[in-house]
Parts: C-alpha cells; sequence; structure tokens
C-alpha cells in the first residue's frame, strides 16, 4: 500500500510545486480543456497504479526462496479469460478517453456554452515576425502585441499569418489554434472576469520567437467603450508604408492605431500579395527564395546538369 500511494502522490508533488496556468481557467473554453486533461489523467494514473500495483505483487510473491530453488514450473496453456480481459479493458479506456475528446474539440467550434445569444465580437489576428496585429473591423481600431476585449463576451478570433506559420495560445482563456498564410482559422474565447492574461505564439519559427508574446486585457463594458472612444479620438492613421514596415521580422511594444490594415490587405485572402521578403533575414543563415513556376522548372534544370557533370556526364555504365 505505501507504494502504490508513492506512485500516486510524486505527481501531485510535482505539479504542485509550480504554477500550471492551464489549472486555473479563467473562461469556459479553458475550463472545457481542463477537464478534459483532468479525465485523461485520472485515466492514465489509474494505469500507472494498476500497471505497477501488479508488477510489485508478481515480483514479490514470485522471487526466488530458499525453499523453492532452482523450480522450473510446468509448461501449461494461458488463460483464456485473462487474455480477453486485458485486451479488453485497453479497447474500453480508449473509447473513454475518445468520446469526451473527440465531444470537446467539435463543443470549442462553436460559441461556448450559454453565451449563445450573445452577439461575438470579432477580431482579426495576423501573425508576423515576431509580433501580433489584431484588427477590429466593427471599431476600425488595430493593436500591435495587445488586444483588449469586454468580460463575459464571446469573442470569435480570425487567425491568418503574413508570413510563417505562428501558434495562437492564451493559456488562461483557451487552447492553442494555428495562424497560416492565405488561410484563416477561427477560435472562440470568453474571459469570465476582468484581467490581464498574457498570450504567445508556441510553434518554434527560429530566432525572435521567444519573445512573441500579447496581452489579451479582459475589462468591463465600460471599460472597454471607454478604450474604443479614446483611441478613436487619440490613435494615429496606420499608412500602408508603415504596415509594410512593422511586418518586418522585428521585436515591437504595444502599438495602436485608428484604421486597419484590412482596407488594403488581408493574409487569409489565397489571392492575397505575399509580402515576405527573404532578404530580410539574411542575418539568419540561408533565408530562402521566392521564385515562380518557371524559374523553379529552370533551377531544376540546373541542378540536373550540375549534377550530370559531377558524375561525368556519362551514365551508360549504370
Amino acid at each position: 500500500m505505501l507504494f502504490l500511494f508513492l506512485v500516486a502522490a510524486v505527481p501531485l508533488l510535482f505539479l504542485s510545486g509550480c504554477e500550471m496556468v492551464v489549472f486555473q481557467p479563467q473562461g469556459p473554453v479553458a475550463r472545457s480543456i481542463m477537464e478534459l486533461i483532468n479525465w485523461s489523467l485520472m485515466w492514465m494514473l489509474l494505469v500507472v497504479v494498476v500497471v505497477f500495483g501488479l508488477f510489485g505483487y508478481i515480483v514479490w510473491k514470485y522471487r526466488e526462496k530458499p525453499e523453492n530453488m532452482g523450480y522450473e514450473p510446468p509448461e501449461e496453456h494461458g488463460s483464456t479469460v485473462l487474455e480477453i480481459v486485458w485486451t479488453a479493458i485497453p479497447i474500453l479506456i480508449v473509447i473513454a478517453l475518445t468520446i469526451p475528446t473527440v465531444t470537446t474539440l467539435y463543443d470549442l467550434e462553436n460559441v461556448p456554452a450559454g453565451y449563445e445569444e450573445k452577439e461575438p465580437i470579432v477580431i482579426h489576428v495576423t501573425s508576423a515576425d515576431w509580433k501580433w496585429i489584431f484588427s477590429y473591423p466593427e471599431e476600425g481600431i488595430e493593436t500591435i502585441n495587445y488586444v483588449n476585449i469586454p468580460e463575459d463576451t464571446p469573442v470569435l478570433f480570425k487567425l491568418t499569418s503574413a508570413g510563417t506559420m505562428q501558434s495562437f495560445w492564451v493559456p488562461a482563456l483557451g487552447g492553442q489554434k494555428y495562424s497560416m498564410n492565405k488561410m484563416e482559422t477561427e477560435l472562440y474565447l470568453v474571459a469570465d472576469n476582468p484581467g490581464s492574461y498574457m498570450g504567445r505564439n508556441t510553434n518554434f519559427n527560429g530566432r525572435g520567437y521567444a519573445q512573441m508574446e500579447f496581452e489579451v486585457l479582459a475589462q468591463t463594458d465600460q471599460e472597454y467603450d471607454a478604450w474604443v472612444k479614446e483611441v478613436k479620438e487619440t490613435a494615429p492613421k496606420l499608412t500602408e508604408e508603415k504596415y509594410m514596415e512593422l511586418l518586418k521580422p522585428t521585436h515591437l511594444g504595444r502599438l495602436t492605431y485608428n484604421n486597419t490594415h484590412l482596407a488594403w490587405i488581408n493574409h487569409a485572402d489565397p489571392d492575397a500579395e505575399l509580402v515576405t521578403d527573404p532578404e530580410d533575414y539574411r542575418y539568419h543563415g540561408y533565408q530562402g527564395k521566392i521564385f515562380d513556376q518557371e524559374e523553379q522548372s529552370s533551377e531544376e534544370s540546373n541542378q540536373v546538369e550540375n549534377n550530370e557533370e559531377d558524375h561525368g556526364g556519362d551514365h551508360s555504365g549504370h
């Protein structure tokens, strides 16, 4: 019994010694994910306890003792009942994990339960190296590296990327989703109470990605309306030239503008112009290359010719 207690207690001791935001949900989406994690952990802990318990019991019961030195057990046919049991149990565990997982994943694609009657606020999210750009099309506001939202209100984030693929994650409010160039993914989040919640890019994008963080500030309705009014009155306009400069791979502070880049480009559009310039990444090493189909065919032909020259140009002996 002491062994089983230690097996169950050690993981809890490790978890209690660190702050895990995922287990401190501040919204219905994050709560659904935490409940799914807890359900999975319960089954995993059960499997670990049973397996290690049986392992300890068998090792102890059938250990070599003075009275059975050199004992060779007779060859026996296995137990059909036991084979059925230890085959059926894993199948049942997988089913017990699969059903709530699939159900939760589909539920997360919709407005959280209890908020169906509220009109969601739509915010377009554009990831760039190494910053997050938030566009409020209805309010005509654009922010960089921070986003303000009203509490207790569903927010529909429409995610895309100006270049490389990024991962959008606010652990206190929900799970992560990828932002990809010329594509759009959607993520619903709700903050139960006013507060500051940190988000970040969890995808590895080379140098600079680790500092790609942003703040989600949940405000009361009055505070949110006051912020929108203040931005409309005081924030500068964003020009197309300034926006293209912002897209270059740099770390920026917080910026606010009184319009959005959606007026001239939407990176989720399959026909949108590619604004990534390989020259901006030169100090990373090989910075890549952009070419059209004809140039690609030319590149492949040159590569074939170079390979033939390297092998003497004669393949008759192969």
